[in-house]
């Protein structure tokens, strides 16, 4: 079976970071399985150890499929603001893969991990329910991807019933102290550029919540995405919409509406894959038939998680650390696809699912097989 999203089990506490550390799930009758794929991701070139391997404008991942125009009978011609000037991804100084590069300079592995995954810029996730110190947090990293002209990933994952009480059990005690904890995460988020993943398995996995509950949810999320958005007008803010072995596309976008997801006033559009193994290839497809049967403005858009897909998913289903995986498609905001805005690394590869290490522990036997 599938896990859905990531366990998160510790905070970095010199930077007051969270760090995602997979999908460490167990085997809950309603997850969905996980389908195989044949397609593969190659591998991506191993960057320069200049500081604009973070800012990679292009994905390092071979010739760029051709684009389908999706129907424009669905979208609304609702009126946007303009489309971010960069396209620089911001790397996190404070990551579990950069402590271990730092504390291993003579590993045999090092230069392997260093270069293609400690190089990479990826999310900054916030999965406690830390009210008073999340403000300080959030301004942190935002502001360190402004004075860079580069811009942070940040992942708020603190929703009630997180996880439908699985692995990554936890969150806000209830749905008014999550608004009130959006709020506060809202007013660091600056004025420069931010990318918001808003609440992965959010969307996807609320089946588990009765129809009142799962309302009074959708609700929660719309509201976040307006504040956000209020509070820093240059934030794109993506909702859930799983991943291309899970629920259908029509389905999906249903809820995702109810959700604000189709709304200029608290979306950007959709973000698929996280913590998963999907291709690429399926991703858009499966992300493109969200956005058509969601509807909203015609620059709504897709993210992708492709950390760990460079060779689709396993055909058994393994969703705890698999054998076999290989590091997806380069970071970047440049994907030369229609309405795909970015691939991005949201899971941070090497951070294991509880089956090569502890969970969420950074496991250098993993993150090289990853990427060599």
């Amino acid at each position: 079976m599938v896990a859905a999203a990531s366990v998160v089990v510790a905070v970095g506490t010199a930077t007051g970071m969270m760090s995602a550390t997979g999908d460490g799930r167990g085997a809950e009758a309603a997850r969905p399985g996980v389908s195989s794929s044949t397609r593969l991701e190659p591998l991506p070139a191993v960057p320069s150890p200049s500081p604009s391997a973070s800012g990679s404008p292009s994905p390092g991942a071979g010739p760029t499929r051709k684009a389908s125009p999706r129907p424009s009978a669905s979208r609304t011609g609702e009126k946007r603001r303009a489309a971010p000037v960069s396209t620089r991804l911001y790397r996190h100084p404070g990551s579990r893969v950069l402590d271990w590069v730092r504390a291993h300079p003579d590993d045999p592995r090092r230069a392997v991990i260093e270069s293609r995954i400690a190089g990479r810029p990826a999310a900054v996730w916030f999965a406690d329910y830390s009210p008073d110190t999340i403000t300080s947090r959030v301004r942190a990293v935002a502001s360190g991807g402004a004075a860079q002209g580069r811009t942070p990933v940040l992942v708020p994952y603190t929703i009630p019933d997180r996880d439908c009480g699985g692995h990554s059990r936890g969150g806000a005690p209830d749905l008014g102290a999550y608004d009130a904890w959006i709020d506060r995460f809202a007013a660091g988020l600056g004025s420069g550029e931010v990318i918001v993943i808003l609440e992965p398995d959010s969307v996807a996995q609320s089946e588990c919540l009765s129809a009142g509950q799962r309302a009074d949810r959708f609700a929660s999320l719309a509201r976040a995405g307006r504040v956000l958005k209020e509070a820093n007008p240059r934030a794109r803010v993506y909702y859930d919409a799983g991943h291309s072995g899970w629920n259908a596309p029509a389905k999906q976008a249903g809820w995702l509406r109810q959700a604000g997801a189709a709304s200029a006033a608290s979306s950007d559009g959709i973000f698929s894959n996280v913590s998963n193994f999907h291709a690429t290839a399926d991703e858009i497809a499966h992300d493109r038939a969200v956005l058509d049967a969601l509807g909203g403005p015609a620059d709504l858009g897709a993210v992708i998680d492709t950390s760990r897909n460079g060779n689709g998913a396993p055909a058994d289903g393994e969703w705890c650390d698999p054998a076999g995986r290989k590091l997806g498609r380069t970071p970047t905001l440049s994907t030369g696809e229609t309405g795909i805005h970015g691939y991005l690394w949201v899971k941070l590869p090497g951070e294991s699912d509880g089956c090569t290490g502890a969970p969420g522990t950074f496991t250098p036997s993993y993150a090289y097989d990853l990427a060599r």
